[in-house]
């Protein structure tokens, strides 16, 4: 996975957030995304996992069809 540092992340739209009012889970490039689908089902609740799923298969289709 990329590197995000702080400084990048402040810069991230918050469009580019799964989770855009709190800012939380990057989803800026595929790796990222690929991250916030396993945080999401290891810490986020399944209302947020939920939500977090439908952002990412938004933005990257294709990842969908490797498996959920």
């Amino acid at each position: 996975m990329a590197k995000l540092t702080a400084k990048q992340r402040s810069k991230l739209k918050t469009s580019q957030f799964a989770m855009p009012k709190q800012r939380k889970y990057p989803i800026n490039d595929k790796s990222h995304a690929r991250n916030a689908l396993a945080r999401a089902a290891q810490h986020a609740t399944p209302s947020q996992q939920k939500r977090i799923k439908t952002a990412v298969y938004k933005k990257y289709p294709s990842l969908k069809k490797r498996g959920k």
